[in-house]
């Protein structure tokens, strides 16, 4: 007779998975800004543990609020751990929403946490001759493991039996207490034994064999650490108490009330779409969802794709029979996306690993070319390297997929072009025919609302989680390089991305096509993306020297300004440190506290700025910071940033981060440069051409002042630009009732801050700060202004209504920005989203409208002009790289692009000149 299968409780750590799935998935949120990301991940770990593992009986875990027995024991217990992240607070409630939705038990109980609870449901499962899996990855709970209950990590699909644990903690599951008790556990504050580490005491434990069998032998044991022991054996049975879990924890239950029972429909119905978990509504539940079925909403197609992101069929290309294989496949399709793994995430230093291909949301490859072969190895020397593991030679595979990748008529979706048409240059492959990448894709759907990473994409718009390379290859400084992890290790990961690339491709271009932002990513981001490869790979040149200098010269001056810092101190102090400057402005030398940290009194500069006029320090230590700042982060680091191989830097164009549609920089960030301080142009003149070249830069004229004027077709303001007058000595000349000729300095200051400031949001209070006014003038100056202006005031309040009720902003170009909140009743979220509005609109449509020139720019040059470059874009300003005779006809080039990418009521100004140096041109 067939032995009867046993059956299996699973227990959930509830309390430990909810954090582990908010720091997995970040800067999730609804579309009114609810946080979800840790509701997600917890969800995805449920429905994958039900489907996958098919319990017989389940329940989750809590930890009860408030104290437990083990604080009235050690009062320190878990005193060190940090609070809970604001943006998890609210989550905790839906999370038991959820749960019992599912209509699985929510078990905790007051004065115990969820270890005990867990450790007393396991031992009335063993009683009854169930088995248990405890889904954690709590080393607490090893000691819980044997030969029926095991420990499940779901999110590392690792199981740990006693041979797991040993093979982790160095100890079998029976010692585990012991070993908490000797070495302590700094998550939760038990104290251990001081000195002894992990090492030490499963060498003690493995040579002793126990706790009690350690302080037994304690004169076999030499030295210090014997003392030590002895000294300390209170806290070696104080910390296994703590750590002992209890098992008669009073539930008032029996197993059967765990027994596994089907969900409730309805209630996870409105729960998720509550948080817009559609495809969950769709896919687990059969239950209808909002706009499904509509173009919007993505249809059964969406749903036959996500279905089969979780069946592949992904190959590995091993031999020359899988290569044409593959290639006719290829061929044969009418679409393609194309994903690389490399060696570094930095374009211009990675070499190529591998490449992957998908035909469908199914079907995949793996390449592999570059596996086990030195990161710095030239990429056409791969297949000559003997230590490789078996793979095809590079130059073979790039050869056969090189006519696919470069035909222009060949659809392909691509996830971050930018990188991907860089990797694929410098392995000598053009790639061309790039029409869909998902990562602007999201970002024109849904703009700052989260890191447009593949893994994030794929939640918000598939509800499919990806794995992501650390997961594969370790993080920080463990992490190790995709060339390092063998073939089979990177095949499915690397098959999944080009998987989930076609799946968002059918997600989100009825999405686009809905908002009209279909033509957007068509005609402007997709080929700026081409035009930013181009601008990262051509770098940037600096004199190393010239900046050496000003590395010694800012140096020397921020000793002087320290020196004089800490004699208007009257003793010596550490200038950088915001503690030690507290305790001199406030408590030596009795200056008003302006505002408080959760530290203490706040030292930032808009304090050090209010309390200038009340002693010398305040103004030595802004000059101080400011002068550090320059040698920190530019004189001293921009050097080191220069690649041997070019001799000059390439910073990263960020083309989906900022929300409004501007472009941002970073490694290094080449945009924040100031141009206002001698200091920062002296550092502008550090940048040069080649020899024989200039450089060009051609910027905008108060292009959101000009857009502002357009949006709101102000007569005064639009004929003022259209007879190029000062405008700001206008505006001041227009809201004092005096002629332009009798405006002072300071009245033309404090109508340029209004003309600005009415793009910000800038309020009475900041503007009577910033110009040493009373808040009373600041007003009347605000209040004038709008009674000059009335139609300004009349399109701010146009698009605000208009926002409310649409829930988003737009660009004149058709970019969009959510603004949910300007309905909130949270004043400060509110008023923030007042400010994105209005801002949007107007910088939004700036950024558009260089995006949109530097397009047309970087097409001409290579028919007309192909020996110029295009280098730097910052903001308004584009810096270009040309030989001196044909700088002329440059600047005619770029003035008559930029001014006519789009017609307005005023003219697009751009002023444009050449120089041996990035200053000279400015």
């Amino acid at each position: 007779m067939a032995r009867k299968k046993k059956q299996t409780l699973y227990l959930v750590d509830g309390s430990g998975y909810i954090f582990r799935a908010y720091f997995a998935i970040r800067s999730l949120t609804t579309s009114d800004g609810f946080p979800t990301n840790a509701l997600y991940g917890f969800t995805q770990m449920i429905v994958r543990l039900v489907e996958d593992e098919q319990p017989d009986y389940l329940a989750v875990v809590f930890d009860a609020p408030g104290p437990g027995f083990r604080s009235e024991i050690y009062p320190a217990y878990k005193a060190n751990r940090p609070p809970k992240p604001d943006d998890l607070i609210p989550q905790l409630p839906v999370m038991r929403e959820i749960v019992s939705a599912y209509n699985i038990p929510a078990l905790e109980l007051e004065g115990f946490e969820a270890d005990d609870v867990i450790a007393t449901l396991a031992t009335m499962a063993d009683a009854e001759d169930v088995d248990t899996v405890i889904v954690t990855s709590d080393k607490d709970l090893m000691q819980l493991v044997h030969d029926e209950c095991v420990l499940l990590d779901t999110m590392r699909n690792v199981r740990y039996d006693a041979a797991g644990v040993v093979a982790k903690m160095g100890v079998p599951p029976g010692q585990i207490l012991d070993l908490l008790a000797l070495m302590g556990d700094s998550s939760d504050n038990i104290p251990g034994v001081p000195g002894v580490g992990p090492k030490t005491a499963i060498k003690l434990l493995t040579e002793f064999g126990s706790l009690d069998g350690v302080y037994a032998n304690l004169d076999a044991i030499k030295g210090k650490r014997r003392q030590t022991l002895a000294d300390n054996r209170d806290k070696a049975d104080l910390s296994r108490r703590l750590a002992t879990l209890r098992t008669d924890v009073p539930l008032g239950l029996t197993l059967a009330d765990l027994v596994r029972r089907e969900p409730d429909r309805s209630a996870l119905s409105q729960l998720f779409g509550r948080l817009e978990f559609k495809a969950w509504q769709r896919e687990y539940l059969d239950a209808p969802g909002e706009g499904e079925g509509d173009a919007a909403g993505g249809g059964a197609e969406i749903q036959q794709a996500v279905a089969e992101l979780n069946d592949p069929a992904a190959h590995t290309v091993r031999t020359a029979a899988d290569l044409e294989a593959m290639v006719q496949a290829l061929e044969a399709s009418d679409r393609i996306a194309v994903a690389v793994q490399t060696t570094d995430p930095h374009p211009i230093a990675a070499r190529l690993v591998g490449l992957a291909f998908a035909t469908d949301t199914r079907h995949a490859w793996y390449v592999p070319i570059g596996h086990g072969v030195a990161a710095d190895a030239p990429q056409g020397s791969l297949f000559d390297a003997a230590p490789a593991p078996a793979q095809l030679p590079a130059a073979a595979v790039l050869a056969a997929v090189g006519p696919i990748l470069g035909d222009p008529e060949r659809s392909k979706s691509v996830f971050d072009a930018k990188d991907a048409l860089q990797v694929f240059r410098y392995a000598g492959v053009e790639l061309a025919g790039v029409d869909f990448d998902p990562m602007l894709a999201s970002y024109l759907l849904d703009a700052g609302r989260y890191q447009q990473n593949l893994a994030n994409v794929a939640v918000t718009w598939l509800e499919h989680r990806v794995t992501t390379f650390s997961e594969l290859a370790g993080s920080g400084k463990k992490q190790i390089r995709a060339d390092e992890l063998s073939i089979d290790e990177m095949a499915p990961y690397a098959c999944e991305e080009p998987r989930v690339v076609l799946a968002l491709r059918d997600a989100l271009e009825p999405r686009l096509a809905a908002e009209k932002l279909d033509g957007l990513l068509a005609d402007m981001e997709i080929p700026l993306a081409a035009v930013l490869a181009r601008m990262e790979e051509t770098g940037v040149k600096i004199d190393s020297e010239l900046m050496r200098r000003l590395s010694i010269e800012l140096g020397a001056r921020a000793d002087t300004l320290e020196r004089k810092a800490q004699e208007a101190a009257g003793r010596p102090f550490a200038v950088g440190s915001p503690k030690q400057l507290a305790e001199v402005l406030f408590d030596e030398l009795g200056l008003p506290v302006i505002k408080r940290t959760k530290t203490g009194p706040s030292t930032d500069s808009s304090v050090l700025e209010e309390l200038e006029e009340q002693h010398p320090l305040p103004a030595l230590v802004l000059e101080w910071r400011r002068v550090s700042k320059l040698k920190s982060t530019y004189t001293d680091v921009l050097p080191t940033l220069v690649r041997p191989e070019t001799g000059r830097i390439h910073t990263i164009f960020n083309q989906a981060v900022a929300a409004t549609g501007r472009l941002s920089s970073e490694a290094p960030n080449l945009q924040n440069i100031p141009i206002r301080t001698e200091d920062g142009r002296k550092i502008r003149e550090a940048f040069v051409p080649d020899a024989g070249c200039v450089l060009v830069s051609a910027d905008y004229s108060q292009i959101e002042l000009r857009i502002l004027a357009h949006l709101a077709g102000d007569e005064r303001m639009i004929q003022g630009f259209r007879e190029g007058a000062d405008i700001h000595r206008r505006t001041a000349s227009e809201i004092l009732g005096i002629s332009q000729d009798d405006v002072t300095p300071m009245q033309r200051g404090m109508a340029k801050a209004i003309n600005f400031g009415i793009l910000y949001g800038m309020s009475a209070f900041r503007l009577a700060r910033e110009q040493g006014i009373s808040r009373g003038e600041a007003q009347q100056y605000i209040d004038d202004y709008y009674a000059r202006y009335p139609k300004i005031r009349a399109w701010k309040d146009g698009v605000l209504q208009r926002g409310r009720t649409s829930g988003f902003v737009s660009t004149m170009f058709g970019r969009i920005r959510g603004v949910g909140d300007l309905a909130s009743r949270n004043g400060i979220a509110r008023r923030a989203a007042e400010r994105i509005a209005i801002n949007t609109p107007v910088q939004g449509t700036a950024a558009d409208i260089i995006k949109a020139a530097m397009v047309k720019i970087h097409a001409r040059l290579g028919r007309e002009l192909p020996a110029a470059r295009l280098l730097l874009q910052v903001h308004d300003e584009l810096v270009f790289e040309v030989p001196a005779g044909d700088a002329d006809a440059l600047i005619a080039l770029a003035k008559g692009e930029m001014s006519s990418v789009i017609h307005l009521d005023v003219p697009l100004e751009v002023n444009a000149a050449p120089g041996k140096n990035w200053l000279e041109a400015h």
